[in-house]
């Protein structure tokens, strides 16, 4: 059986038990048996925050280690994440919350940026939460990011990064928004694997604020929007 690293393994026996069945089953290539795995641990009464923290968290870890050290190829790779963002989309009605908070966020990744799944976890947890969230994915020119922002006009927004040469980018545009909008512009979070790397990154950004994973962006955003 597959099994997740020390580095990425979940703390609860039952979490880890259901983490790395579904791993084996991704790795496998076995579609059908992954969204077993899950439609079987839902019914059990796992949720879906613990679902995105607990397993598919920790599996898209796993995974990128394992494409990184030649263990899997980069066709694997995208099969795993794909048939991930698959099962998250069907959960979708299962995520927008009844109870509605008036806040507006906008989500995306920067720069040729392609690992989009962090970022639309982050976006489902605003939605679970009452966010009413604008999710524009990956490989977005900075002019539309902005466009998308006068238009939306929105709380906040969320920005996420995979690799580390894109941080510039990062940077470049939250320079570009601060530009354009002034007094207007929203409170900006930054996350994504070199911010979790590098604790104290996200400052040279000009960012308000990072959080490590979607959990956290939400307290985050809670402190922001609520002491503002």
């Amino acid at each position: 059986m597959a099994e997740l690293t020390n580095s990425c393994q979940v703390h609860d026996v039952s979490f880890s038990t259901i983490a790395e069945a579904y791993l084996e089953a991704l790795l496998d290539a076995d579609r059908l048996k992954a969204h077993q795995i899950i439609t079987v641990a839902l019914q059990g009464g796992l949720t879906i925050r613990d679902l995105y923290l607990r397993v598919f968290q920790p599996v898209q870890h796993e995974v990128g280690r394992l494409w990184l050290v030649n263990k899997v190829s980069v066709v694997e790779e995208h099969f795993c994440t794909a048939a991930t963002q698959t099962i998250m989309s069907e959960l979708y009605p299962q995520i927008i919350s009844s109870r509605r908070l008036g806040r507006t966020m906008v989500a995306t990744c920067v720069g040729s940026e392609l690992h989009e799944i962090g970022i639309r976890m982050v976006a489902d947890f605003f939605e679970m939460e009452g966010w009413d969230t604008y999710y524009i994915g990956a490989d977005i020119a900075h002019e539309q990011i902005l466009k998308a922002l006068e238009q939306r006009k929105p709380d906040l927004l969320a920005l996420s990064v995979t690799m580390t040469y894109h941080v510039a980018k990062v940077q470049e545009l939250i320079s570009s928004i601060r530009n354009t909008f002034s007094v207007s512009t929203p409170y900006i979070m930054v996350g994504g694997l070199p911010f979790n790397m590098y604790p104290d990154l996200w400052r040279t950004t000009g960012a308000d604020v990072w959080a490590a994973d979607a959990e956290k962006a939400v307290l985050a955003a809670q402190q922001l929007t609520y002491t503002s």
